[in-house]
């Protein structure tokens, strides 16, 4: 039998919540992470991204929005605010 699941069901832990800021100079955007977008984002909606950092607690620098949607360690963003799972990147 399948298990369907619930809208209710709990999202992955969150260990931290990092602030996205739109810096005067937003940091380099990996081609790859907006390769990995195309599909799932808009045109519009990527370049917007781009413009946008975070502080990842991971890697322990600023890096482009874009490249933290496309982490495994990105829950959700709510509100100007990003739920991260802070776990060790594989390639880190």
């Amino acid at each position: 039998m399948l298990e369907e699941k619930s809208m209710s069901e709990e999202p992955p832990p969150t260990k931290y919540v990092v602030e996205i800021v739109v810096p005067e100079k937003p940091p380099p955007t990996p081609k790859q992470f907006v390769q990995d977008l195309k599909g799932v984002a808009g045109g519009k909606q990527i370049a917007r991204m781009k413009k946008e950092a975070v502080a990842c607690p991971v890697l322990n620098k600023t890096v482009s929005f874009v490249q933290c949607f496309a982490c495994p360690n990105f829950i959700r963003r709510v509100k100007g605010r990003v739920d991260c799972r802070g776990l060790p990147l594989p390639s880190a």
